[in-house]
């Protein structure tokens, strides 16, 4: 049998030793002494074990793509001795429908038993990259209110 990296460590192992002090980590002592992570497995981008995706042996990260289009991230289990081969990548283009693309992350998440307890976070997260990509709408000009303000937009 190879070695994989749930047999040399325990993930939580890993996380006592790396939770205070490692790349991904962001402390704000101005907000409470919160801490933010920068993973790019992490859903939340909070500083939890549930959510620390380099820890987890199975892991999921939306991140915006081109062209108005989402790109989920998939940690694979077999290939965590290696880290060039240990993520897939698959791009939703811009064209697709959101309620596609939600699906198509959902059953992600949660098929064959991956992660679905991160089911709704990925769905969540995806919904926040697209409303974000979407072009605002211009704001109307304010309508005048009341008797005075109509007749006084009238004569000017």
């Amino acid at each position: 049998m190879a070695p994989t990296a749930s047999n040399l460590v325990s993930a939580d192992l890993v996380w006592e030793i790396s939770r205070s002090n490692n790349s991904y980590l962001v402390k704000r002592k101005d907000a409470g002494g919160v801490q933010f992570s920068r993973d790019p497995l992490n859903l939340l981008n909070k500083n939890t074990r549930k959510y620390a995706g380099f820890v987890n042996d199975k892991a999921i990260g939306v991140q915006p793509a081109e062209k108005n289009g989402v790109k989920v991230i998939t940690k694979k289990e077999s290939a965590a001795l290696k880290p060039a081969k240990s993520t897939t990548e698959v791009i939703h283009s811009g064209g697709q429908t959101t309620r596609k693309i939600y699906k198509s992350v959902a059953h992600k998440a949660a098929a064959s038993g991956y992660r679905a307890d991160l089911r709704e976070a990925a769905v969540a997260r995806v919904s926040a990259i697209r409303k974000s990509q979407k072009e605002p709408k211009p704001t109307p000009e304010p309508k005048p209110r009341g008797a005075k303000a109509k007749k006084a937009a009238v004569e000017a």
